[in-house]
């Protein structure tokens, strides 16, 4: 008898063996290759993990500090953030008949088991995602484990970034769902529009702002030489 492997689980095997297969067949390949004359300057493999930043507070731009623009731009991401818990706030607050919102409510809750079940999936292909990142940054590229374990936990902060922000959208649209149905019974197009419209704009800010935010954070609260190996990490 065959045993049949939930697709879920199917398709995170197959994911896996296609990462694999790109990430040492190159290698196999090189291997394979003539040698050749060395480069006049060395190559240190790693990409976007081996980026080194300078140290922003001695870089000025057009007379203002790096670390003060930075700042700056932290403070712009809290204000967008603000943005989107008022209009959060704002459209949940809005009139609605008992039945849409119970419809609403009822299109939540499906929604949010559907979240749930991605979430449980998403961390089960992280661990596959993470066993490659180990191998390939730890054992082939020779990071320091400090290094390697930074890239695995920036990994898991970037999909917790986005699952909250896809968790913080559904909700705001099924708010704004009933809404707009509830406003079109005065037969008036303005709000039919504009209860969609701010919804989306919401999520749409509630998104840059948190990614922008991470990534300012990483500019300035984290050592130069460890940054690139946390882009990388937030990146998958």
């Amino acid at each position: 008898m065959i045993m049949k492997l939930p697709r879920h689980l199917m398709l995170a095997v197959v994911l896996v063996g296609f990462l694999l297969g790109v990430l040492f067949l190159p290698t196999a390949a090189l291997a394979q290759a003539p040698e050749q004359a060395p480069a006049s300057s060395a190559h240190e493999g790693g990409g976007e993990a081996s980026l080194i930043l300078p140290d922003l507070s001695q870089v000025d731009f057009h007379g203002i500090n790096a670390r003060v623009l930075l700042m700056a731009g932290l403070g712009v991401c809290v204000l967008g953030l603000l943005f989107g818990l008022v209009i959060f706030t704002k459209l949940k607050n809005l009139p609605v008949h008992r039945a849409m919102r119970d419809i609403s409510e009822l299109i939540y809750e499906t929604c949010k088991t559907y979240l749930i079940t991605q979430g449980k999936f998403i961390l089960i292909l992280e661990i596959f995602i993470g066993i490659i990142m180990l191998v390939y940054f730890g054992f082939l590229q020779h990071f320091a484990p400090m290094k390697v374990a930074t890239i695995l936990i920036f990994s898991l902060i970037g999909i917790g970034g986005s699952y909250g922000v896809a968790w913080f959208g559904i909700r705001i649209n099924t708010f704004a769902n009933s809404r707009t149905a509830f406003a079109s019974l005065e037969g008036k197009p303005y709000p039919c529009y504009a209860i969609p419209l701010q919804a989306g704009m919401s999520i749409g800010m509630a998104l840059i702002s948190v990614e922008l935010f991470m990534m300012l954070c990483i500019l300035l609260f984290i050592p130069g030489d460890y940054a690139g190996a946390c882009f990388i990490g937030f990146a998958i």
